[in-house]
């Protein structure tokens, strides 16, 4: 019987699978999954700016007993950023600890700190940058240097997306685009359908997005039009990444009319979901925030790959706080906090967390001691990201500081690990996803970056 049917309605439908983009290949690179899918899509929670490791996820009892004393005094002090050093500063939040793993969390994650068993925090993550534009392109691409692509257009290109109409690699936008600019979403050598498509969290999410035309006839005569002038153009010239990424950006515009409407509408959300996440919240940036964390779980159910969240403006800086330090980081947490636990929690009640990786990371963290009397200069020595989800091992600690937070002296991580663990866990080995350029075979992780495999459950 299977004989008889293999070249029966099997193989109908395997015809109709190969001929939809979605299923047909597993990215232009080819390779598709590797080893073992933990993770089919990644949601990245930017924080931007760099938040403090030890005002957050990482207590330092030290700096209670020695706050206000010359830090030069009691370690070696690196050059910052603005060298306008002060004294040893203790965090002005208290920590305690939360569920079965008793990790300890300040009080400024009160949500996320129900959602801690969850968790896999590194607390021993370096960067090579202490300056924000830099360190923003090497967190999102591998590389310090403008235009390499981003870590959501390696994940399409070797990969693929699951979802046919919107895009693979989707940035919502609360407010804050970061130092870098759109670069830090871009494709760099990858062909150009491979970069961040940016979405506003209200709205219709894009510009645009409805059809000029008079009726749905006029548009397709017009799109039938255009497929015409491209196929003269690729007889005449031959295959084109910018003219096939055209051709390719006409086709998902097209589909989008329908999608996106239907992903942005948050209509049809239960009430109580939707207090859940915060979008009744009387601070405005929690808000705008939670219906970021709510359309990402939408397009995570429509099988976008790789989404990206920036942070909502909070009035004050991002968080960057040199000074105002308590105000600016309460501001911030405020309103992340509630939605990203809400997030965890809609992921986990719907079956989807176990498949989604979620991160949470600044391109850096701060320093242990003052800059000048309330505030805290770049950090790129020993910060905390951490993981949810997608294969993690949950409620773990992985790394160290030392006895004062400034520096990474167990377990280092560094930036590349971060991606080769990211791709490893979506089923993709690092190593073999390359593209040619400029004579040699590229990577997200150059040549460098480890699984890490201690927090991978």
């Amino acid at each position: 019987m299977l004989r008889r049917c293999g070249s029966g309605f099997g193989a109908v439908a395997l015809a109709a699978l190969g001929s939809d983009r979605a299923f047909a290949d597993g990215g232009l690179a080819g390779h598709g999954p590797h080893h073992q899918v933990r993770a089919k899509n990644v949601i990245f929670l930017y924080m931007d700016g760099g938040p403090s490791q030890v005002d957050t996820f990482d207590p330092k009892p030290l700096l209670e007993k020695f706050n206000g004393k010359d830090p030069s005094q009691l370690f070696d002090v690196e050059p910052t950023q603005f060298n306008n050093n002060g004294t040893v500063l203790a965090s002005p939040w208290k920590f305690k600890q939360y569920g079965e793993s008793g990790i300890p969390v300040s009080d400024l994650f009160p949500h996320v700190a129900t959602c801690v068993d969850e968790l896999a925090l590194i607390r021993s993550m370096v960067s090579e940058f202490p300056e924000h534009t830099f360190a923003n392109y090497f967190l999102h691409t591998g590389s310090g240097l403008q235009g390499r692509p981003s870590m959501g257009a390696w994940a399409n290109y070797g990969l693929g997306s699951e979802c046919k109409d919107l895009p693979g690699f989707v940035v919502i936008n609360g407010g804050l685009i970061p130092p870098g600019g759109l670069d830090c979403f871009g494709s760099g050598f990858l062909p150009a359908s491979y970069q961040g498509s940016v979405f506003k969290p209200s709205g219709t999410g894009v510009a645009n997005i409805s059809r000029n035309e008079p009726t749905d006839e006029d548009q397709r005569r017009k799109l039938q039009l255009i497929n015409q002038l491209d196929g003269l153009a690729t007889e005449q010239f031959g295959n084109h990444d910018s003219l096939e990424s055209a051709i390719r950006n006409y086709e998902l515009a097209y589909a989008m009319q329908m999608a996106v409407p239907e992903v942005m509408s948050l209509t049809d959300e239960p009430k109580h979901l939707k207090k859940m996440y915060g979008m009744e919240s009387k601070y405005g940036p929690t808000r705008t925030y939670a219906a970021q964390c709510l359309i990402a779980r939408r397009m995570i159910e429509k099988g976008v790959r790789f989404i990206e969240l920036t942070c909502p403006a909070v009035g004050g800086d991002r968080w960057d706080q040199h000074g105002g330090l308590k105000q600016g980081h309460e501001n911030n947490a405020r309103a992340v906090d509630q939605p990203i636990a809400a997030l965890l929690k809609d992921l986990r009640q719907r079956g989807l967390l176990d498949e989604t990786l979620v991160v949470w990371a600044g391109e850096f963290g701060r320093t242990p001691f003052a800059q000048g009397a309330d505030g805290r200069d770049h950090n790129q020595f020993g910060f905390t990201v951490w993981m949810a989800g997608g294969g993690v091992k949950p409620g773990s600690i992985y790394g160290a500081t030392d006895e004062w937070g400034y520096k990474a002296i167990e377990n280092r991580v560094e930036i590349h690990d971060l991606h080769a663990t990211m791709l490893h866990l979506m089923g993709v080995d690092h190593t073999r996803s390359t593209f040619r350029f400029g004579g040699r075979d590229m990577r997200l992780t150059d040549v460098k970056g480890h699984v890490v495999n201690d927090i991978i459950a």
